[in-house]
């Protein structure tokens, strides 16, 4: 089995955000990673080379695939921020109805700025994800 390139380590986030975010991008990077932060009572770390994320958790697919995540987080991305934060269960669809102008992925919610979104509502599809993904895969 390939080994995961998505891991947790020392890297900056504040020098990753320095180099790939443009200024404007760059607040809002600073605002969702405080929400993440107040949510999950843990700091914001690089996952990987592009993901920034608080909080771990151990998961095991029926497949086998095995890894660490973390629980909440986002990649700023040229045309839009991805934010991992569980946007595809069934329970985030009243909250994602009252968010404001985002995309879905398959399991990332995608914004281009902040301003298009009511930022109360994020927080709570951040905090509602967090719960998901600790009833789904408790310590």
């Amino acid at each position: 089995m390939a080994e995961l390139k998505t891991k947790v380590n020392e890297a900056s986030v504040k020098d990753f955000l320095d180099k790939k975010a443009d200024p404007k991008v760059r607040q809002d990077c600073d605002t969702i990673i405080d929400i993440m932060q107040r949510v999950t009572g843990e700091e914001a770390k690089m996952w990987g080379t592009a993901i920034v994320g608080c909080g771990s958790y151990q998961y095991k697919y029926d497949s086998g695939r095995e890894g660490v995540m973390c629980v909440t987080g986002f990649s700023p991305r040229k045309p839009e921020i991805a934010l991992y934060v569980s946007a595809g269960a069934a329970e985030q669809a009243a909250l994602l109805a009252k968010l404001g102008k985002h995309k879905m992925g398959k399991g990332c919610l995608y914004i281009k700025k902040l301003s298009d979104v009511d930022a109360k509502v994020l927080e709570e599809i951040i905090a509602n994800g967090v719960r998901l993904i600790r009833a789904k895969y408790p310590d």
